[in-house]
């Protein structure tokens, strides 16, 4: 069952961050990584403008990760899983269809019986 992305909750965290990577692959399934400027407009993301590699690799493979990184090392990062479509026009970027969403925090790396061990995940999506 698929569970869908809370597009107010995830609007609202954006706003935390300023930049993204975006995580395509190639007919290999090699990463391939760029840093965007993403923005939620309509319920899809739109990315700006990509280069060549990135657009070969959404042409045939199209789902996508974008991940923002946390302003802090004890921050949370941005995961979005999503699915890549054309532009409204034939030069315009592609856009990502939100499918999932999280915020993830690393383990803490403290000790006692009161530190965590298990890593810090919060799921974007409606009840």
């Amino acid at each position: 069952m698929s569970v869908k992305v809370d597009l107010k909750q995830l609007a609202d965290k954006l706003t935390d961050y300023t930049f993204a990577y975006l995580v395509t692959v190639d007919d290999n399934y090699h990463a391939h990584t760029v840093a965007c400027d993403p923005r939620l407009v309509d319920g899809v993301i739109e990315v700006g403008s990509l280069g060549d590699r990135t657009r070969r690799n959404l042409a045939v493979h199209d789902n996508v990760t974008l991940i923002w990184p946390p302003r802090s090392p004890s921050g949370f990062s941005l995961i979005v899983d999503g699915q890549a479509r054309a532009g409204a026009t034939d030069d315009a970027p592609p856009q990502i269809v939100p499918a999932r969403a999280v915020l993830h925090r690393k383990r803490s790396t403290g000790s006692g019986p009161t530190a965590a061990s298990i890593d810090d995940c919060v799921v974007l999506s409606e009840n």
